[in-house]
């Protein structure tokens, strides 16, 4: 139950952390969500054996972590939260791609190795980004900014819906925990074929509850189009912040930093 709990207050801390007042709170929604984009797209761009190369691109997220005011450890839970999926993703390449790639400190290393490791970091990247473009954002601006770029309305709104009603799942699994828990005898009689009938009863409850939400919203004059939020006009803040990021991440994509600086670092001695 109390894990549960954590999970709501994370939740709404995602809503508390976009609500702050700092400069990059206050930018186009638009604007974060294209340097974002821009940002994954660089990530992804990579060859598989790119590791240093990427090391650079680790700027736009400290930046915003800094300028943004966002609790490194509460992003750093979320980030270990679905990490497993990435470990998974490339646990083989080491077993599979044996081929001595380089070798540090008379150490030779596979290029599975550095494959593998370029998978960690690309995930590391690309994840970072999103959960901070959502915490410097809020998903309801980003969800205006997305349909003002022209994504279309129906995705828009599903995606919507799917971050709301997050917490009225959550809700509905708190009280079904609870019940369960004051009628058995403790965690001992909890076994796991129990588990079964309670995900069941939990998608009957969702679905009548969202039956009921709907009729609300019917009721208010929901007719499936976006309202409500307003956008600040784009200026020159947003133009700056767009093509200064942009550049970067072609200088990025196009220059092997980490080499050309050690190169000058050689030569200097």
């Amino acid at each position: 139950m109390g894990a549960l709990n954590q999970r709501g207050i994370d939740l709404g801390r995602t809503d508390r952390l976009a609500g702050q007042e700092t400069p990059l709170h206050h930018l186009d929604p638009r604007a974060k969500l294209l340097v974002t984009v821009l940002f994954a797209a660089t990530v992804v761009s990579f060859d598989k054996y790119a590791l240093t190369a990427m090391v650079p691109l680790a700027l736009f997220p400290m930046v915003v972590i800094a300028t943004g005011r966002v609790p490194v450890g509460y992003l750093l839970r979320k980030v270990l939260l679905v990490s497993p999926f990435a470990v998974l993703l490339g646990l083989a390449n080491p077993f599979l791609d044996r081929g001595v790639a380089v070798t540090f400190l008379d150490v030779p290393i596979s290029g599975g190795w550095i494959s593998f490791g370029s998978i960690l970091l690309r995930f590391v990247l690309t994840v970072s980004a999103a959960l901070l473009l959502v915490a410097v954002t809020g998903f309801q601006r980003l969800c205006a900014g997305m349909a003002r770029l022209g994504v279309p309305e129906a995705v828009v709104v599903q995606l919507l819906f799917l971050y709301r009603y997050l917490f009225v799942l959550l809700a509905e699994t708190q009280r079904l925990v609870r019940a369960r828990s004051l009628r058995s005898a403790g965690p001992a009689a909890q076994s796991l074929a129990s588990y079964g009938p309670m995900v069941g009863h939990l998608l009957l409850r969702t679905l009548a509850r969202a039956q009921r939400i709907y009729q609300a919203m019917s009721c208010r004059g929901f007719d499936g189009h976006l309202r409500g939020e307003i956008l600040p006009a784009w200026s020159g803040k947003e133009t700056f912040f767009l093509l200064g990021w942009a550049a970067y991440f072609g200088l990025v994509r196009g220059y092997n930093l980490p080499y050309l600086l050690g190169q000058l670092l050689i030569g200097g001695w």
